[in-house]
C-alpha cells in the first residue's frame, strides 16, 4: 500500500487476464500498487476473474468482452461512478474504455482505463477506425471532463507520441503507431488539459512499454513507448515518480508490455 500521501498507479496491458493471471497475481503481491488499469483483458464479465483478484485483496470495475480488447480498473475498494464505453450514439461493439473513482489510502482518484485500437495498417479500415475512436475520446473529454477536474487517463495508447519514444525511427517512420495522423490525434487528447507524466518527470530518457515477442525485440531492446498514464495539470504537478517495469515483460509467457507505474501525492 501507499506510504503517507503518495498513491501507486499503475497501468498493464496483460494481453488476456486468463493467460497472465499467475503472473499477475505475483506482481500485484510484490508490487502492491493502490490501482491498476488493465486492457486487453480478453474475457466477458462473467468470466473475470473477480473472486481470485478479491482473494488477492483487489475489487475490480470491469467492461469486458470475449477474445478480444476489454479493460478494467483494479482497487483495494471496489470503483463508484463508474462509466463503460463513450455512450456517444455510435454502434460499436469493441470494450476499450472504462472510467471509475477509486479509492487510495492517499485518497480518491477519477482515472480511465483505456485501450486505443492498434490500427492494423495504414490506410486500412482498421487505421480509420483507429482515427475515428481516437476522435470519439477527445469529444468525450471535450464534454466530460471539466479543464480543473482532476482524471488520469491509464492504458494502452497503442501510439508512441515521438521518435524518442520508438528504438528505430527510421524503420518505423510512416508505420501504424508511429503514423503523423496518430500522432497529432493524440496530441489533441493532450490538448485537453493532460501531460504526460512520465515523459514531465523523464525529459531525456529513452525506455519503451512494449517489445514485440519475434525477433529477440525484448532481448535486444527493439521497442516502443506505447503505454502512457496522462494526468490532467494539478495531478501532474503532484506526480512524483514514473517508472516502467521492465522485471514485468520477463520470464516465461509474459505479456508483450510492461506495466507502467506513477507515484502520485492525491492530497
Amino acid at each position: 500500500m501507499a506510504d503517507g500521501t503518495i498513491a501507486r498507479i499503475a497501468t498493464w496491458n496483460v494481453n488476456s487476464i486468463r493467460a497472465r493471471l499467475e503472473r499477475l497475481l505475483a506482481w500485484l503481491e510484490s508490487r502492491r500498487p493502490d490501482v491498476v488499469c488493465l486492457q486487453e483483458t480478453k474475457v466477458t464479465d462473467d468470466d473475470f476473474p473477480i473472486a481470485e483478484l478479491r482473494q488477492a485483496g483487489y475489487a475490480a470495475a470491469i467492461h469486458g468482452q470475449r477474445t478480444y480488447n476489454g479493460v478494467a480498473i483494479l482497487s483495494r475498494e471496489p470503483p463508484v461512478d463508474v462509466v463503460r464505453g463513450f455512450a456517444d450514439g455510435v454502434e460499436d461493439s469493441q470494450s476499450r474504455f472504462i472510467v471509475a473513482t477509486a479509492f487510495t489510502p492517499a485518497g480518491p482518484v477519477r482515472l480511465a482505463s483505456v485501450y486505443v485500437p492498434n490500427g492494423g495498417s495504414v490506410g486500412t479500415d482498421k487505421f480509420a477506425y483507429k482515427l475515428n475512436w481516437l476522435a470519439r475520446w477527445k469529444t468525450w473529454l471535450d464534454a466530460h471532463n471539466a479543464a480543473d477536474a482532476p482524471l488520469l487517463l491509464c492504458g494502452d495508447f497503442n501510439i508512441a507520441p515521438e521518435d524518442r519514444d520508438v528504438h528505430d525511427p527510421v524503420a518505423w517512420e510512416g508505420q501504424v503507431l508511429c503514423h503523423p495522423d496518430e500522432r497529432a490525434a493524440l496530441a489533441g487528447i493532450r490538448d485537453c488539459g493532460f501531460q504526460d507524466l512520465f515523459r514531465r518527470l523523464n525529459p531525456d530518457l529513452n525506455a519503451f512499454s512494449w517489445w514485440d515477442y519475434r525477433q529477440l525485440a525484448f532481448p535486444k531492446n527493439r521497442g516502443l513507448r506505447i503505454d502512457h498514464i496522462y494526468g490532467t495539470q494539478s495531478l501532474a504537478e503532484r506526480c512524483r515518480g514514473v517508472s516502467i517495469d521492465r522485471e514485468a515483460r520477463k520470464g516465461k509467457l509474459p505479456s508483450d508490455h510492461a506495466p507502467v507505474i506513477a507515484e502520485i501525492e492525491l492530497c
